[in-house]
């Protein structure tokens, strides 16, 4: 394969974008989820679930249960279920006003990807990254899987912003993400069964 070659397939790849689950997911973990794909080639996917908190728990929790040493206040945020791929595992979505040295990832221009304990000490730190949302586990694909989603339409694709990564109701963020794209919930629905 070319160089050209190459360039040309990572230009199909979508790290870096959101998935935004359609009706016709027919997967109730990623019912109305909202993902950020954080890494995509032609051998696997990786992203995180932004919409789905764990139930009762908050970062604070999470802190005192993995006895972090913190300088500053851990903020009172919810933890995330990012997936169901290594739930034990934490991953922290963050500016790319952090990096772990070798340990971050770079989803997007402004936006990393850190799953060390480096991370968590940075958001209970006096220079924590100016935004940041921990999740426990990730959504994976295998080879072609996420492509042949996308082709039965299970996903629809968009550009990430602030709010939808970072901040906002996790009750709202599906309808959010389809606003964003000229899509409204309804539309969806009528669609949904119509090839």
């Amino acid at each position: 394969m070319t160089d050209t070659d190459r360039n040309a397939l990572a230009d199909c790849y979508l790290g870096g974008k959101l998935l935004i689950a359609t009706p016709s997911i027919g997967d109730p973990r990623f019912d109305r989820a909202v993902i950020l794909l954080c890494d995509h080639s032609d051998e696997h996917a990786m992203g995180i679930i932004l919409n789905k908190p764990a139930t009762g728990l908050r970062l604070p929790d999470l802190y005192l249960r993995l006895d972090v040493e913190t300088e500053a206040k851990v903020p009172d945020r919810c933890v995330l279920l990012g997936g169901p791929v290594e739930r034990e595992r934490g991953f922290v979505l963050h500016t790319d006003d952090f990096e772990a040295g070798g340990s971050t990832l770079p989803v997007s221009d402004t936006i990393g990807l850190t799953a060390t304990k480096d991370a968590l000490e940075a958001i209970a730190s006096h220079h924590p990254p100016r935004l940041s949302v921990l999740a426990l586990g990730y959504a994976g694909w295998g080879a072609g899987q996420l492509e042949e989603e996308l082709t039965s339409n299970a996903w629809l694709v968009a550009e990430p912003d602030e709010g939808l990564v970072f901040g906002g109701e996790n009750d709202v963020k599906w309808e959010q993400a389809l606003e964003q794209i000229g899509i409204t919930p309804e539309h969806l629905s009528s669609l949904s069964g119509h090839a």
